[in-house]
């Protein structure tokens, strides 16, 4: 049976992950406190893994109940904390130096900041995927690929690329449950240089992409929407809400697949 085994939600967007055992969907599709904050220029682009590898070692943790964000340079004990509410133009100023330019810390807490603005749910993963990734490259753990990929759902009991199974073709969607939860699965997400970095250092595999879209192109299953694959550095599945009420999920919630819409 299919059921949900891990959620994960990254709360400043490109930083790192926190494990949580619930979440509430919200109306607008997002994960409470997923990528409810980022970080933006004078120019009102996003800091991200894409854009910079000093990302990377900048560890982060956020908490919620206090609304205190932590930051700590990876090899460095020194740990700066700061209240997302009232020292906002101090943290502003920490995140501008350590990046070297001028930046704002922002928030939206409705629809967080997701890279698909179009699906902008919870991405999807199995836990097999995860396993069977992670022989592709000598020397990762199935954590490491966790962090590189950055799912927030990540579903156990199924076999590997199961998430295939919530991508219709001719960009149909395909309706999904996760406990009382419902969403639509919209199509395999499409990744970026970040899954090629070490996610404590950023130091980069040589011929990352090269090697995983011929991997994903050998393993892709018979049950997979071939034609939404125009290319195969594709992993884990974008999402958008199929009803507008919040809903709660947990870790240990059944997933079933409803059918195509």
């Amino acid at each position: 049976m299919a059921r949900l085994a891990r959620i994960d939600i990254h709360p400043v967007k490109s930083l790192d992950p926190q494990t949580v055992e619930q979440a509430v969907l919200l109306a607008s599709g997002a994960l409470a406190n997923d990528r409810r904050f980022a970080l933006r220029d004078r120019e009102g682009q996003f800091i991200t893994g894409k854009r910079t590898p000093a990302v990377h070692v900048l560890r982060s943790q956020f908490d919620p109940a206090t609304n205190r964000l932590a930051l700590r340079v990876e090899d460095l004990t020194e740990t700066h904390t700061f209240d997302v509410d009232t020292q906002r133009p101090e943290l502003s100023r920490f995140l501008s130096d350590y990046f070297a330019m001028p930046l704002e810390f922002v928030e939206n807490s409705w629809a967080g900041f997701p890279d698909d603005t179009d699906s902008p749910g919870p991405t999807v993963i199995s836990t097999a995927t995860l396993a069977e990734v992670a022989t592709w490259f000598p020397g990762l753990s199935i954590d490491e690929v966790r962090r590189r990929f950055r799912a927030n759902l990540e579903i156990e009991g199924v076999e590997a690329f199961w998430e295939d199974r919530l991508v219709a073709e001719e960009a149909r969607v395909v309706r999904f449950q996760i406990g009382a939860a419902e969403l639509l699965g919209t199509n395999p997400c499409q990744r970026c240089a970040v899954p090629s970095r070490n996610p404590y250092t950023g130091e980069t595999i040589r011929e990352f992409a090269k090697i995983f879209s011929n991997r994903r192109q050998e393993s892709l299953p018979d049950f997979s929407a071939a034609s939404r694959f125009d290319h195969f550095y594709r992993l884990a599945v974008n999402t958008r809400p199929a009803r507008v009420e919040p809903s709660t999920i947990r870790v240990g919630d059944e997933v079933r697949v409803l059918g195509m819409e």
